[in-house]
């Protein structure tokens, strides 16, 4: 290996990584329209709350391709499917407005899934590539383009809404497509393949060797989602029982999101300094005491609060996901793609549950019981191993 491509791997290369986050950004402005519409499909299709949720599902259930296509990914440059990914979401999702049947609408959530997964499965990989020794901060840089999409996400979709009309939704696509033709030119030369990683280990002892990983980040997984699902799905959905209008409702959805581009950030260099575990401790308790104190106070004094609970409840990704990608540098992509799909699919299932709960306690008890059970997560964090803090 030459010194300039030793050079290139062990430092950060902001551009490409910047690149690649505001393409993420993009991409998951797109994919937050579904959120701040559930009232408003809950109304015209007549569905129940429970049936809301489980629209979720439809865009989450591909994602149990990406451990596939991070297996594929370790092998073969899988750059492609991050340049299209930005525009066939778009497209997609702008046509939500404009969909005749609740099956229509599923489909289109499907395909947009898909699109999703092959984003998710190889663009953490290819940021973690352009990191060098700062992985926690560059999945932190990762992060922070998917809190600005879901910032700005129920933001532009409300107010299209609002100003235009919900059949008015399919221009909004134009941004995705803009944005696939930037990345064509961008990313000619930035492959989707983890560096020095020979032919990967095979899929079966990967596997294995992941296990006693999996297994404790399955249940953290699990008991987080709870909380997550109820503040990133059913937030605009409880604000506007609880009286606010639609407009608010996305807003407040918007305000949590961008707290949470702060906290994705901070957390993963945080985590590069004092070890990954240290930081997914402080944010598994500090955010279900904030959701506590979040359902005691009323209309705008609720603001200061979504801030601090989208600081705590989303700087924990980029945590995991540097913590996974460190411990299988041989199979990156692979365990990348175990992750998310566990993540995405663990969290589908949950958003369906939270949703029942709603639909037969009232959503005020169902944020309650979600953090509680959250933490209940604490004691799984002892479990998984520890990382070297950066000494750069």
């Amino acid at each position: 290996m030459s010194t300039t491509e030793t050079t290139d791997t062990e430092h950060f290369q902001t551009g490409r990584v910047l690149t690649i986050s505001g393409a993420h950004a993009v991409h998951d402005t797109y994919t937050a329209f579904l959120a701040p519409l559930l009232p408003l499909f809950i109304t015209s299709l007549a569905l129940s709350k429970t049936e809301a949720g489980l629209l979720t599902v439809f865009m989450q259930t591909p994602s149990l391709l990406q451990p596939f296509i991070g297996h594929l990914a370790d092998r073969v440059s899988l750059r492609t499917f991050v340049i299209l990914a930005p525009a066939v979401t778009a497209v997609m999702m702008s046509l939500l407005g404009m969909a005749p049947s609740y099956a229509a609408t599923a489909l289109l959530l499907v395909v947009a899934g898909l699109s999703s997964a092959s984003l998710h499965a190889v663009g953490p990989v290819m940021t973690g590539n352009l990191s060098g020794r700062s992985l926690g901060r560059g999945m932190g840089f990762w992060m922070v383009g998917g809190e600005l999409g879901r910032t700005l996400g129920p933001i532009l979709i409300v107010s299209a809404v609002q100003w235009l009309g919900l059949k008015s939704t399919p221009w909004l696509m134009i941004g995705g497509l803009l944005t696939s033709a930037i990345l064509f030119f961008r990313l000619r030369d930035v492959s989707g393949r983890p560096p020095n990683a020979g032919e990967g280990l095979p899929w079966r002892q990967a596997l294995r060797k992941m296990g006693p990983l999996l297994v404790p980040l399955v249940g953290f997984i699990i008991v987080r989602s709870f909380m997550i699902s109820a503040l990133t799905i059913y937030l605009p959905t409880f604000l506007s029982e609880e009286g606010a209008d639609l407009w608010f409702a996305g807003v407040s959805l918007s305000v949590l999101e961008a707290a949470g581009v702060v906290g994705a950030l901070a957390g993963g260099s945080i985590s590069d300094r004092l070890g990954r575990r240290t930081v997914l401790f402080i944010s598994m308790l500090a955010t279900p005491l904030l959701l506590f104190v979040f359902l005691e106070v009323k209309d705008w004094a609720r603001l200061p609060l979504l801030l601090m609970l989208g600081f705590t409840a989303l700087s924990v990704t980029p945590v995991i996901m540097a913590l996974v990608q460190e411990s299988f540098p041989q199979n990156r992509a692979l365990a990348n793609g175990m992750y998310m799909s566990f993540s995405f699919i663990l969290r589908s299932g949950v958003v369906v549950a939270v949703g029942g709960l709603a639909d037969f306690f009232g959503l005020r008890w169902a944020f309650a019981a979600s953090a509680v059970i959250s933490l209940l997560g604490l004691p799984l964090i002892l479990l998984l191993p520890k990382s070297r803090p950066s000494t750069t």
